[in-house]
C-alpha cells in the first residue's frame, strides 16, 4: 500500500469524524516528528497499539477491500501491566469498500453505526473454520433473534450488533447510502493473534514510501527515549 494512500485515508477519516462531531484524543494528532521525542510515559500507546491503523489486507486495492481504524483505548491480553479489560475503536468504511469475513478467537464486540450510511454485516456461525449453515443468533440493541446463515444484518445510524467469539462477520455498505463512521466497544483487542480470516489475507500492509507520513500507524512508533 502506498504511503500516499494511507495519508489520504487518514485525512478522509478525520473529515468524517469532524462531520459527525466526534473528538479524538491528543495522541491521534501527534506528528511523526513529535513521536521522536515521546518518552516512556506513552508506552501504553506503543504496547497496546493505540492510534491509526490503515489496511488493504495485503490485497493492494484499498478502495475495494480495506478499512481505516483508530484504536482509542485498549487493555492487553498478554501483559498484566495493563489492567483494562475493554477496548474502543472508531472505524471508517467507505461506500464500495469491503472488509473480509473473519471471526475472533476470544474477543466479543459491539459494532455501532455512529453515523453516515447503512452498514451491512453478514453473519455465519463457525463450523470448524468453515462458514456454518445453521441459523445465527443476532443480538442487536436489546433484541435477540435468529437469521439464516449469511444474512446481511443492516445497521442504520445509532443501531448496533453484538458479535461473539467464533461468529464470522464481514462489513459492507448499502449502495447509495454513503460512507459510515463505525464504533466498536469490545473486550481487549489483539490484532496479532485474535483474528481468524476465512480467506488468506494479511492484516497490516506493506508500505511503499512514495511520500512522507502524515501520521504514524500503530505499529510504527519509535521506542521511547
Amino acid at each position: 500500500m502506498k504511503r500516499s494512500e494511507i495519508n489520504a485515508a487518514i485525512r478522509d477519516m478525520e473529515a468524517l469524524i469532524k462531520e459527525h462531531g466526534f473528538e479524538l484524543p491528543p495522541f491521534c494528532h501527534f506528528t511523526p516528528k513529535e513521536w521522536q521525542d515521546k518518552s516512556a510515559e506513552y508506552d501504553e500507546i506503543r504496547d497496546n497499539m493505540l492510534g491509526w491503523d490503515i489496511t488493504d489486507y495485503g490485497l493492494g486495492d484499498f478502495n475495494k477491500v480495506g478499512f481505516a481504524l483508530i484504536t482509542l483505548r485498549n487493555g492487553n491480553q498478554n501483559n498484566s501491566k495493563y489492567k483494562k479489560v475493554y477496548a474502543e475503536k472508531l472505524l471508517m468504511l467507505k461506500e464500495g469498500q469491503h472488509s473480509p469475513m473473519h471471526f475472533h478467537w476470544k474477543k466479543s464486540e459491539d459494532i455501532i453505526n455512529r453515523g453516515g450510511g447503512t452498514l451491512i454485516i453478514h453473519v455465519y456461525n463457525d463450523d470448524n473454520g468453515e462458514l456454518g449453515t445453521t441459523d445465527v443468533l443476532v443480538n442487536s440493541d436489546g433484541r435477540s433473534y435468529y437469521v439464516p446463515a449469511g444474512t446481511g444484518v443492516e445497521l442504520k445510524p445509532g443501531e448496533s450488533i453484538t458479535l461473539w467469539p467464533h461468529q464470522y462477520h464481514d462489513f459492507d455498505i448499502k449502495e447509495g447510502t454513503g460512507d459510515v463512521l463505525i464504533g466498536e466497544v469490545s473486550m481487549c483487542n489483539d490484532d496479532n493473534t485474535d483474528n481468524r480470516f476465512y480467506e488468506n489475507v494479511g492484516r497490516f500492509p506493506k508500505i511503499e514510501e512514495d511520500e512522507a507520513p502524515y501520521r504514524l500507524l500503530c505499529n510504527e512508533y519509535p521506542a521511547a527515549k
